[in-house]
């Protein structure tokens, strides 16, 4: 270990234990991780060599599927490939700057992914609350635009977070209860105030994360209140099997990310490891379940899925 130990000198090594409380079943618990990371890559890999390799799925809702299933791979990649290493070599040293860029990327893309929902929302309420201008309304210029608009946003937002977590001194402990470093556990274990920190990522969460949530709920009382409006029960259940896949994949997203969240600031009397195994469930299930959600549920990719994997039972 070569990080320093005397006081008043900032170490700049850390050491993440993984499931604090479960070291002797880490092996046990890297199954279902390597599983689910397996099954991201592979799952987010072809939904999205599909989509660009076939024209007929260039449309707005494939692009942002597309964009999706790329946040979920960044968002996995750069978290589960280092927890697999602490439970299979116990490979828990990181320095201070490969921690606070992964620190970068995680909240980031996290932040990226629920943009992309909630534009996903906005392309089904078009679909469905304006159909005759939905060409007309979802250029492909606008798509572009919006893309860069969610990919500034996320980084721009996160940006701070380096220079808040790098003016930090580490000069007592350096040990990480967790799998990957996150902000507010780096935070913690420093010897400086930490208001700032915390103010800024709830400033953050609110700004983003939360504003993102309340905008997806609007969308979606507007489509309800067009889709109860439709003369035919047929054209009612046809836009609302549209919405179902998105609205498992928010469920999927913010639910077990904003519970994980409510329990690290309230949930003092929660042990930790299962404060570690909450924090890990949206970054293995969302990029494991999202392709599968709407490979089987979108006609289109799952027809082209089969031609690609069955190309003689076609």
């Amino acid at each position: 270990m070569t990080a320093l130990n005397r006081t008043g000198v900032s170490h700049t090594v850390f050491y993440l234990l993984g499931i604090p409380g479960l070291e002797d079943q880490h092996l046990w618990i890297s199954i279902p991780f390597f599983i689910s990371y397996a099954t991201a890559l592979l799952g987010n890999s072809l939904l999205i060599f599909i989509i660009l390799t076939r024209r007929s799925l260039h449309e707005p809702m494939f692009l942002f599927l597309c964009m999706l299933a790329g946040a979920d791979l960044v968002l996995s990649t750069c978290t589960v490939p280092q927890a697999l290493a602490i439970f299979w070599f116990r490979a828990g040293e990181i320095s201070l700057g490969r921690c606070i860029t992964q620190v970068f990327f995680l909240s980031s893309t996290f932040i990226y992914e629920s943009g992309t929902l909630l534009v996903m929302a906005f392309d089904h309420y078009v679909a469905i609350c304006h159909p005759l201008r939905y060409t007309t309304i979802l250029t492909h210029t606008l798509i572009g635009k919006i893309g860069v608009t969610i990919f500034l946003r996320s980084y721009c937002t996160v940006f701070p977070v380096i220079f808040l977590t790098k003016r930090l001194t580490f000069c007592k402990n350096y040990i990480l209860p967790n799998t990957a470093c996150k902000h507010i556990v780096l935070a913690k274990i420093s010897c400086n105030d930490i208001r700032l920190n915390i103010w800024y990522g709830f400033f953050v969460l609110m700004s983003t994360l939360v504003l993102d949530v309340v905008l997806i709920f609007v969308s979606y009382m507007l489509i309800l209140r067009a889709v109860f409006h439709m003369p035919s029960r047929d054209a009612r259940h046809k836009a609302l099997n549209t919405c179902g896949s998105h609205v498992c994949v928010i469920i999927l997203f913010y639910g077990p990310g904003i519970f994980s969240v409510l329990t690290q600031r309230f949930g003092h009397h929660i042990p930790l490891h299962i404060h570690v195994l909450l924090a890990n469930v949206y970054i293995l299930i969302p990029p494991m379940l999202n392709p599968i959600i709407y490979g089987v549920k979108t006609k289109q990719i799952w027809d082209l899925l089969v031609h690609l994997l069955f190309p003689r039972q076609r």
